[in-house]
């Protein structure tokens, strides 16, 4: 099986094939369940969702959040909802 996998890099969409492998029955359900011509857009976006954000942008996202006092201020509030003021 062939597939072409996609990949954007500084506003320029390049083209790679990919040659894989896989189980018969997960490829017969893969062709019963997308529209047709659909695998390679299917696995490009799968293999997104996999990979991405990578750790170094989530640290990014982590820090920029940390700095963020509303956050600080959220958590404060909700504090009164822990389970250990609950009565038991």
């Amino acid at each position: 099986m062939m597939y072409t996998i996609q990949y954007q890099r500084r506003g320029v969409m390049a083209t790679v094939r990919l040659n894989i492998t896989m189980d018969r029955d997960l490829y017969d359900r893969l062709k019963r369940r997308l529209p047709p011509k659909r695998i390679s857009a299917f696995i490009n976006e799968a293999v997104r969702e996999y990979l991405y954000p990578d750790a170094k942008t989530l640290d990014a996202a982590y820090k920029a959040a940390s700095r963020e006092n509303w956050r600080e201020d959220l958590a404060k509030a909700w504090k009164s909802t822990e389970a250990k003021d609950w009565p038991e």
